[in-house]
């Protein structure tokens, strides 16, 4: 993820091994949650220009399997939803290409129907 990020021009990038749903940690816990937080802050005080990447200090409590089974029956994200649907839009995310029209739920390539 943090390859995909700096491709896109982001100025600063703190990066955390948590599962793409939980990026502020688990739910219910507002403590671990505040030191994420605090932590993603700090970043804009101590970046030292365009570009600057910290890979934070937090490691997610579950193996991935609990995590996946933790995230069954939760919605996914709209970003996720549609790439999920539309996935010739991957390469046009990768390059910065972001597209400007709304989400199409039917997921017809522009063009179809």
């Amino acid at each position: 993820m943090p390859d995909l990020t700096r491709a896109v021009g982001v100025p600063r990038l703190a990066g955390i091994s948590y599962p793409l749903s939980r990026p502020l940690g688990r739910p219910h816990d507002a403590d671990g949650q505040r030191a994420v937080l605090r932590a993603t802050l700090e970043l804009l005080e101590t970046a030292t220009g365009p570009g600057h990447y910290v890979e934070l200090p937090f490691e997610w409590p579950e193996t991935p399997a609990q995590a996946r089974n933790a995230s069954k029956g939760v919605a996914m994200s709209p970003i996720a939803e549609l790439l999920r649907s539309q996935p010739w839009l991957v390469p046009r995310f990768y390059s910065g290409r972001i597209p400007a029209r709304p989400f199409n739920p039917l997921g017809a390539a522009p063009g179809q129907s």
